[in-house]
């Protein structure tokens, strides 16, 4: 991938240089992996709050988030594919499987800006409006990818829970899953450490109130803040059943423990009395 030569201005960029002749485009939000080397773009202005952004093929744009999140704006199918093939030479720990999200977004000056779905409307089309839109679709594909990560943990709570019924569950079964749980909680780190789902973007301290409206409709229309709490007491969950699960196994540790004591002291008694009665 060349690094950019012309990208998005700080400012706000008019309607006539922004896809110039559209009245509708595409954006799409691909969650890749881990991170996403900015270093790499250097040479690249950066706009406010961590932002990569820069023009990529014909009248396209593409928004960059450290987090390991690209947001691609106007550009065609092969355009966003040659984009993010060169562009994972950069990403850490790469997902097998990325989670998008993918709208429609239409110039319509006369239309209430948000709309809803998976179509919205801008009345121009400029960087501001750009950069909130890329913000909130980046956090919808992160919680999205950690909805179906979380899901397939309680699966495999389900079998546990039902041993649990019956008393302790298996050692072996136990420890697997209490090592699913590990890298599963790391996900509370990931999305407050790195993400920062519930904080909104620095870049609206510098906006119009207008703008500040457009991203609280974007964040209700999808929902950024419930998804984020019902994750957070799903993972606090996870987190009293793992600790419920490994009360359990350090239990039957003592009571094993406990067991081999007495067999030991058995054995010395008897091997004491078989001395004592051998001297008959």
């Amino acid at each position: 991938m060349t690094q950019p030569d012309n990208d998005l201005d700080q400012d706000q960029a008019p309607s006539a240089q922004l896809f110039p002749g559209r009245t509708e485009i595409a954006a799409r939000a691909v969650f890749l992996g881990q991170r996403i080397d900015l270093k790499a773009f250097a040479p690249a202005r950066r706009l406010p709050a961590a932002l990569f952004a820069m023009q990529s093929g014909k009248d396209g744009y593409a928004v960059l988030f450290r987090y390991g999140v690209a947001v691609l704006f106007g550009m065609d199918a092969l355009e966003q594919a040659n984009f993010l093939k060169e562009l994972t030479q950069w990403v850490s720990a790469p997902f097998e499987l990325p989670e998008e999200e993918t709208v429609t977004v239409a110039l319509a000056a006369e239309d209430p800006e948000g709309a809803g779905g998976t179509s919205f409307s801008f009345k121009v089309w400029d960087t501001g409006r750009l950069q909130l839109l890329a913000h909130v679709l980046a956090k919808s594909a992160v919680l999205s990818y950690y909805e179906i990560r979380i899901a397939e943990t309680f699966e495999r709570i389900e079998p546990i829970a039902a041993d649990m019924q019956n008393g302790a569950p298996s050692g072996r079964k136990a420890r697997d899953l209490l090592q699913h749980f590990g890298n599963v909680l790391s996900i509370q780190r990931q999305m407050i450490g790195q993400v920062e789902i519930e904080d909104k973007p620095d870049i609206l301290w510098d906006m119009p109130p207008e703008l500040e409206r457009l991203h609280g409709r974007l964040e209700d229309e999808f929902e950024i803040r419930e998804r984020h709490n019902v994750l957070l007491h799903k993972l606090e969950l996870i987190h009293r059943t793992a600790e419920t699960i490994l009360g359990l196994l350090q239990d039957r540790r003592s009571l094993h423990v406990e067991w081999y004591i007495v067999i030991l002291i058995v054995i010395e008694i008897l091997l004491t009395l078989g001395e004592r009665f051998s001297l008959f």
